[in-house]
C-alpha cells in the first residue's frame, strides 16, 4: 500500500502503558504515526469520535469491541490488527463489507493455565484474607484445604482445559470433564473421566471453565448447576465472563450454598465501580490478567507490528477468522 503521508495508527487499551515497549516498532518510523491510548472508552459516541481519524487500530484481546455500528462510522479505517488468534469482539462481516482487514497474532495459553492454578490455589489456602491478616497484625485466621484426592470438574477440555488436567495429576487429584462436543476416548487421553453436565457439578469439589464462549455456551453455568454445587465447592472461571450467569453466581455467593468462587473474567470489562463482584464475600476477583504476561505481550505487539508492515507493503497478513464453537 502505497501513503503519500504516514498512516494513523491508533493502540488502544494499553493499560500498563507498555505497547511500545513490547516490541520493536521502528519498522514504521516514517511510514507511521502512532497514538496510544491507556484509558479505556465504554461509551460508543465517544469512541467513534476518538477512533475517527485512524486508519489502523491495535487492539488488545477483547477489550474494545468494534462492532457493526462502531465500524460503520470509521470511514478511514483499514486495518484492525488485533491480538491473539481470535476475536469475539470484533465484527468480521462488517468488516469485510467495509474493506477492512482484521489480521490476528501469535499467542501462548501458558499464562491463563498458570493464573488458574494460582487462583485455586488461592481459595482453596485462603492467601487474600491470611496476607490482610498479616498486614494487620494477626496471624493464622482460617484453615485451608488440601487439593490432593479431591475432585475437579473441567468443563472444557480443549487446549487450555487439558493442560489443566495434566497439572490436576501432579497434584493427585481425580479429574472429571464435560463439553457439548467431548467424547470419551478424548478424555481418557488427557487422564479424565466423561461425566454428565450434572454428575460434574454434584462431584466436583472444583469446577473450572474453558471454553470458548458463543451462542450455545453463553450462560452454561446458570443457577441449575450452582445449584447442583456442594456446600465445600469452589467455583473457577478464567475463560469469559459470559459463560456463568453473574446473577446466579452472586446468589449462590450470597447464600452460601457454594464454598466460593474465583473470578479472572466478567461480563463487561472494566467492572463498574459499584458491581456486587467488588464485595462479596467468599469470591476472589482479578483484572482479566490471565494473557496478561510480559511474554504474550512480546507475542502479541510483534507480531502486530508485522502485520501493519506487511499490509503497507501489500503483502499478505495473519487474517482473522470467525471464533470456532466449542
Amino acid at each position: 500500500m502505497q501513503n503519500d503521508k504516514p498512516v494513523q495508527v491508533a493502540i488502544l487499551d494499553d493499560y500498563q502503558g507498555v505497547a511500545l515497549q513490547s516490541a520493536d516498532w521502528s519498522p514504521l518510523e516514517g511510514l507511521a504515526r502512532i497514538t496510544v491510548f491507556r484509558d479505556h472508552l465504554a461509551d460508543s459516541a465517544a469512541l467513534v469520535e476518538r477512533l475517527k481519524p485512524f486508519d489502523v487500530l491495535c487492539v488488545m484481546r477483547e477489550r474494545t469491541p468494534l462492532t457493526r455500528a462502531i465500524l460503520e462510522q470509521l470511514p478511514n479505517l483499514k486495518l484492525i490488527a488485533s491480538t491473539a488468534f481470535r476475536n469475539a469482539s470484533i465484527d468480521l462481516a462488517a468488516a469485510n463489507e467495509h474493506g477492512i482487514t482484521v489480521s490476528h497474532t501469535g499467542y501462548t495459553s501458558h499464562g491463563a493455565i498458570e493464573l488458574t492454578w494460582a487462583l485455586i490455589l488461592a481459595i482453596l489456602r485462603n492467601v487474600p484474607a491470611e496476607f490482610a491478616s498479616v498486614q494487620r497484625g494477626q496471624w493464622q485466621i482460617s484453615i485451608g484445604g488440601d487439593l490432593q484426592g479431591k475432585t475437579i470438574g473441567l468443563v472444557g477440555l480443549g487446549n487450555i482445559g487439558s493442560r489443566i488436567a495434566q497439572i490436576a495429576h501432579a497434584f493427585g487429584m481425580k479429574i472429571l470433564a464435560w463439553s457439548q462436543n467431548l467424547t470419551r476416548e478424548s478424555a481418557e487421553e488427557h487422564g479424565a473421566l466423561l461425566v454428565s453436565k450434572e454428575e460434574l457439578f454434584r462431584a466436583a469439589d472444583i469446577v473450572t471453565v474453558h471454553l470458548v464462549l458463543s451462542a450455545r455456551t453463553k450462560g452454561v453455568v446458570g443457577a441449575a448447576e450452582l445449584g447442583l454445587m456442594k456446600p465445600t465447592a469452589y467455583l473457577v472461571n478464567t475463560s469469559r465472563g459470559p459463560l456463568v450467569d453473574e446473577n446466579a453466581l452472586i446468589n449462590a455467593l450470597k447464600s452460601r450454598s457454594i464454598a466460593g468462587a474465583a473470578l479472572d473474567v466478567f461480563d463487561v470489562e472494566p467492572l463498574s465501580a459499584t458491581h456486587p463482584f467488588r464485595s462479596l464475600d467468599r469470591l476472589l476477583v482479578t483484572p482479566h490478567i490471565g494473557f496478561v504476561t510480559s511474554e504474550t505481550y512480546k507475542i502479541f505487539y510483534r507480531d502486530a507490528v508485522e502485520n501493519v508492515v506487511a499490509w503497507l507493503n501489500g503483502t499478505p497478513v495473519r487474517v482473522s477468522a470467525p471464533a470456532a464453537e466449542s
